[in-house]
């Protein structure tokens, strides 16, 4: 089995809930030989069901509208016209994490609500930037947790990594400091910093990022370069709620969205690249090391579609 079957499998698993829903849907859709006004309508609906969002569902059904209107179509065929409409909403937003920052480090600040995979998805990241040769360091910016600063050590190990850390309940932007003159010193290429996931306090939180950005543009005034908000797919609307939150408190630069374990409402990826248009850098289907990849919008629209 190849890697990119193997990834293929995985997706098909990480989107399952999604996929067989609309595909369910789908399949009961196409009852009649044509599709008309009132097939379109059910084919709206049915992408609404699977949490795709009124506003792509209403793009998907005007761009079959546009251009199959009135024709026979068979249920695989409209399959595919839904594979590739979904993929129209999602390839503007497709974007790779790149490291192109000179001078060095790239400064990728990484938020998230607790609970939501940030710190494996910050290992997994390290460990996606190794496999093209980078020389990463990660910075336990996340102080109000004791548990969180020893998760990031633990995965600092396993991926091979230098940490940067602080007492529990340190300053957060002196760790940063810190940090980018270690990683500026030893010729880092990325350095990775998590921060705090704290939304009970929206100003706490705010005024903590305003202050860790300020010392990083003491140090480098294109820091951070990246601001990537990890999302857990398994919240549905709760997710896209907070991107409204951390695009306010934090200036989200991209979206990494992580959980997809067959459970999750895989779906809204599609409602948040239709609604936010935010880079979506990388998706996540597991616990392991290399469960997660670039976003690759074609195959995860025909995976939701069910027809990869």
């Amino acid at each position: 089995m190849t890697e990119k079957q193997s990834w293929s499998d995985r997706l098909f698993g990480g989107f399952r809930k999604t996929s067989e829903k609309l595909t369910s849907n789908l399949t009961e859709v196409v009852g009649t030989a044509k599709l008309d006004d009132a097939t379109l309508d059910d084919v709206e609906d049915a992408l609404i069901l699977s949490d795709l969002g009124p506003a792509a569902a209403a793009r998907v059904r005007a761009k079959l509208s546009e251009k199959r209107f009135g024709l026979e179509i068979t249920e695989q065929e409209l399959k595919d016209a839904v594979a590739e409409e979904i993929a129209a909403i999602l390839r503007p937003v497709a974007k790779p994490l790149e490291i192109t920052a000179f001078p060095r480090p790239q400064v990728l600040l990484v938020i998230g609500v607790n609970g939501s995979g940030k710190t494996t998805t910050i290992a997994k990241l390290a460990h996606l930037f190794q496999e093209d040769d980078y020389a990463v360091m990660l910075a336990a910016g996340d102080t109000f947790r004791a548990a969180a600063i020893g998760q990031l050590a633990t995965w600092a190990d396993r991926v091979g990594v230098p940490l940067v850390r602080g007492p529990e309940g340190g300053d957060p932007a002196s760790i940063v400091f810190d940090a980018v003159k270690k990683a500026t010193e030893a010729g880092t290429d990325a350095l990775i910093v998590d921060t705090a996931g704290r939304l009970q306090n929206k100003r706490e939180l705010m005024d903590e990022l305003a202050k860790i950005r300020k010392v990083l543009g003491r140090l480098n005034p294109e820091a951070p370069h990246d601001v990537v908000l990890v999302l857990d797919a398994t919240n549905g609307q709760n997710a896209l709620s907070q991107i409204d939150v951390f695009k306010e408190v934090a200036g989200v630069t991209g979206l990494v969205m992580t959980k997809l374990d067959g459970t999750a409402r895989g779906g809204v990826l599609v409602q948040a690249a239709e609604q936010y248009g935010l880079p979506i850098h990388a998706i996540g289907v597991g616990e392991k090391i290399d469960d997660l990849r670039p976003f690759d919008p074609d195959l995860v629209a025909r995976v939701i579609a069910g027809v990869a």
